[in-house]
């Protein structure tokens, strides 16, 4: 039944009095939905922006290594060669990209990125032309490792989003959040694409287009200046490559398990007169590893022990189902390894983070992100030089290998510093706060 609106009478005027809110027994308007943590993060000036070229410019740093790889061995018809190029390339930025980001620090993103970005694209655009035109080993060499400059954008991206949240940590561990995941998707989807492009299009249509990607990405990123944190004076303090010191081997280890499984992949497809599976087959691990992000992230976090025992287990399974020369048992397998990688990476990342102030967080991402890229390097050098004397079948036991010794690596606790926490609370100190034993 209608209820009558009640009247009160203001001065002269006429006026609605505010009636009884909904309530039971009572028809009313239903109070509006709060609006989604992800929602509220991207209504922030700038953030749509800057995250835009983070993700165009995020792509491309799991497209470069198997780019190279599928071209160089195309062309010079050697794995061995092709793994070692990207291995020296990886190597120079395990030494190159720590001091990149530090500069970034320091001077400012905009003002480093930009200079730093170019020179990667132009390395890119030399090992093309090299191979195009059958230069002398060592220019490949060479090209590559001018792409080691190429700034880390996910600890950039991470930066800017400390500094806009300063003292909202509730905003800014959702921030985090799609960070690791916009991780995950570029390192899971970057090789699919470069396998796509390097066998569908042309062998040097995924350098090319990575190189594209990341300028574009690059220079939109950075056009949002209102976001970029202030460049910081040189600190002193405990360093974090200190901090990550018992981090940087397991990261050293998976990266291993990366490389190898990747080289060993396409090569084992192509072996068979399969290339043109190789991005559909490997989009499969990729999808594994983004569907059990996602459910992993709604279920209780595992201890990183137990995560790495079931990536071990699972890394054994490609060896076994390459054994049997059946595709789709491989592509089954490769699934399964997938969906175990991506537990143990948003585990030991989230360690990363308990024990990196945020205000150096680029540089300690950065130096864990290398350790990675250095595992990568020994990882499909290893499998290259495999691959050329023993098949393409017995190579696969090398990221299973590799699994099996992550699993010790990733057995000790790690206890954050007092400076880290505090930062990590609100950055600010905290009255009530004791250091860490």
């Amino acid at each position: 039944m209608p209820t009558t609106p009640l009247m009160t009478v203001t001065g002269t005027t006429l006026v609605l009095a505010p009636g009884p809110g909904p309530g039971p027994g009572r028809p009313g308007r239903r109070p509006a939905r709060a609006p989604g943590p992800y929602r509220r993060l991207f209504a922030l000036p700038g953030t749509r922006g800057f995250t835009t070229g983070n993700l165009i410019a995020r792509l491309p740093m799991g497209m470069f290594g198997i780019s190279a790889v599928m071209m160089i061995a195309g062309q010079r018809g050697s794995y061995a060669l092709a793994g070692a190029v990207v291995a020296a390339g990886l190597a120079a930025t395990a030494v190159v990209a720590p001091w990149t980001a530090r500069l970034v620090d320091r001077h400012g993103q905009a003002r480093v990125a930009v200079p730093a970005t170019l020179i990667a694209v132009l390395g890119s655009l030399s090992l093309v032309a090299c191979v195009r035109t059958e230069a002398p080993a060592w220019t490949l060499f060479a090209s590559y490792a001018a792409t080691a400059t190429t700034p880390n954008i996910g600890g950039m991206s991470r930066a800017r989003w400390t500094h806009l949240l300063a003292g909202d940590p509730a905003a800014h561990h959702t921030a985090m959040s799609f960070e690791q995941a916009a991780d995950e998707l570029a390192f899971m989807l970057g090789p699919v694409v470069a396998a796509f492009l390097c066998t569908a299009v042309f062998p040097e249509a995924g350098t090319l287009a990575g190189a594209a990607l990341l300028l574009t990405g690059m220079l939109v990123f950075t056009a949002h200046r209102a976001t970029e944190p202030p460049a910081a004076a040189p600190v002193r303090g405990k360093s974090p490559l200190r901090s990550l010191g018992r981090l940087l081997p397991l990261f050293f280890v998976l990266g291993t398990m990366f490389g190898s499984l990747e080289i060993t992949s396409v090569a084992h497809l192509g072996g068979h007169g399969l290339g043109a599976l190789s991005g559909p087959v490997i989009a499969l691990q990729a999808a594994g590893s983004c569907l059990a992000g996602l459910l992993y992230g709604t279920l209780r976090p595992r201890g990183l022990p137990a995560c790495l025992a079931v990536l071990a287990g699972a890394m054994a399974l490609p060896w076994a189902a390459a054994a049997t020369g059946s595709v789709a048992a491989l592509a089954a397998a490769l699934l399964a390894a997938g969906m175990a990688t991506a537990p143990v990476m948003v585990t030991a990342m989230s360690r990363i983070h308990a024990v990196i102030p945020s205000d150096r967080l680029n540089e300690g991402m950065t130096l864990a992100v290398t350790a990675i890229f250095a595992g990568i390097s020994l990882g499909s050098a290893t499998a290259g030089f495999t691959i050329d004397h023993l098949g393409t079948t017995a190579p696969y036991a090398l990221p299973a290998v590799a699994a099996l010794l992550a699993l010790p690596l990733g057995s000790g606790r790690l206890v954050p510093d007092f400076r880290t926490r505090l930062v990590r609370q609100s950055g600010t100190v905290e009255n009530g706060v004791t250091p860490c034993p």
